[in-house]
């Protein structure tokens, strides 16, 4: 595997474009035979879980680490704060590298990452060591009983994929809620046939996964989403994260995806290239009515860097344009009480279509082409429909003035229904409730 992710590198590097989204999808079909003949040892892995979830509940505490590579697409703030209270569990959070985009990338994001976790109080183990220059080993330095992982994706170094932790119990819980035509990337790669537990959002995301995964679904839970819990917990009081604290001018996100082109494995969805500067220009044209806040998909900025009429110089001075312009403000870390404090979100983000339901504002989606909607799975179609949609600068402008500015969202009553029928956690009790639940179950064989 590791050979064939060596010269696939390599070819992509000097093949014309064309040839390497033919290489792309060749790896594709390359990478789901080899898992297609991993069946008999993915169950194998699963029967092997029995020993090591018997070996486990022998101890009295456990210690659980969060592989995180990216604060802003963490999701297990509520999780984690909640096993930090409970005498089962003692948590820590390791940041681990993404490496995609180099090594001065992946030392930045890193710091930002460990950074910010620090504030939020966590603890915290940073993976490498930039004195020796060497990663630490995770098995010796923490010695984990339960991984939660962030990501299926082999975006980070080998040595925190999940190959090599199959003696500890391994968990996963989706960075967004998974909405798009992707059934074999979300819920059939190698990851999710050997991973012990599969913590997912909702029973239509459990039976997508069981028409396609290699293990029939057998380790996955419906929880529900863990960052939906403060969006519904009606005690929270969110922070106020808005630079202009007048209540009378309306607060709106504007969120674009980083996919400014389609490859291979992924269509795309991105309008940024398009409405880059329009957005400055319309709070002009309200007078300031509104304010926006700037929370581009944490990949945005790295490919910004590598296009080629951008570049980092061009991508750093538009970013710092948000963050001080009047009635302006760049958000690059946790969203969750920027929803909460927000009147409404234009975007192109998959899975806001439906996490912002929680909030019970108004959502606009800026349409990339008229077939996006084929893209969607039977999950995110029901999402969908409702939102608002925008195809044009007037289009948007209207769904501002109309919606936004006088109030008239005729779409609110069909998305509370959806938050009630679909989104909420099973069995009247919070995602996290859920999860943590099925853990003390199952390793102390129901002892609590």
């Amino acid at each position: 595997m590791k050979f064939l992710l060596l010269i696939e590198s390599i070819l992509q590097k000097l093949l014309p474009k064309k040839w390497r989204l033919a290489l792309s999808k060749l790896r594709i079909k390359v990478y789901w035979f080899i898992s297609w003949c991993g069946k008999p040892y993915f169950y194998y892995r699963q029967a092997k879980y029995k020993k090591i979830v018997a070996k486990t509940g022998k101890k009295e505490r456990l210690k659980v680490a969060f592989f995180a590579f990216q604060d802003s697409i963490w999701k297990y703030d509520s999780l984690y704060r909640n096993l930090e209270n409970h005498p089962k569990f003692d948590p820590i959070v390791v940041v681990i590298p993404y490496v995609t985009y180099g090594d001065e990338a992946m030392l930045a994001e890193m710091n930002k990452t460990a950074e910010a976790f620090v504030n939020k109080g966590y603890k915290v183990v940073k993976s490498y060591n930039e004195e020796t220059k060497q990663f630490i080993s995770v098995k010796k330095e923490i010695d984990p009983n339960i991984i939660f992982f962030t990501t299926p994706f082999r975006l980070t170094s080998p040595k925190f994929q999940i190959s090599n932790y199959l003696d500890r119990l391994t968990a996963y819980v989706p960075y967004g809620i998974m909405a798009v035509k992707m059934e074999e990337d979300q819920y059939n790669q190698m990851f999710h046939n050997l991973a012990w537990r599969c913590y997912y959002e909702t029973s239509i995301h459990k039976d997508m996964a069981k028409n396609v995964s290699h293990i029939k679904a057998k380790n996955v839970v419906v929880t529900g989403y863990p960052l939906a819990d403060k969006y519904l917990d009606t005690s929270y009081k969110p922070k106020e994260v808005w630079k202009n604290p007048d209540p009378s001018v309306k607060r709106i996100i504007w969120a674009p995806h980083h996919t400014l082109e389609a490859n291979a494995t992924l269509s795309s969805y991105s309008n940024f290239l398009t409405y880059s500067e329009y957005f400055f220009k319309l709070i002009e044209k309200l007078n300031h009515k509104i304010q926006i806040a700037f929370k581009p998909h944490p990949i945005l900025k790295l490919k910004l860097y590598n296009h080629t009429e951008w570049g980092k110089e061009r991508t750093d001075q538009y970013y710092l344009r948000w963050a001080t312009m009047q009635n302006c403000q760049l958000e690059e870390g946790d969203y969750d009480d920027l929803f909460l404090t927000s009147d409404a979100l234009i975007h192109d983000s998959i899975s806001f279509i439906s996490e912002y339901c929680f909030t019970g504002k108004p959502a606009l989606f800026t349409v990339s082409d008229k077939k996006i909607a084929d893209r969607f799975n039977v999950f995110g179609t029901k999402a969908f429909q409702l939102s608002y949609m925008a195809y044009n600068e007037s289009d948007i402008c209207q769904f501002v003035e109309n919606v936004v500015l006088n109030g008239n969202d005729s779409r609110k009553n069909e998305r509370q229904t959806f938050v009630n029928d679909i989104l909420k956690p099973p069995h009247n009790q919070t995602a996290v409730s859920n999860i943590i639940n099925d853990l003390v179950e199952n390793i102390w064989q129901k002892e609590q």
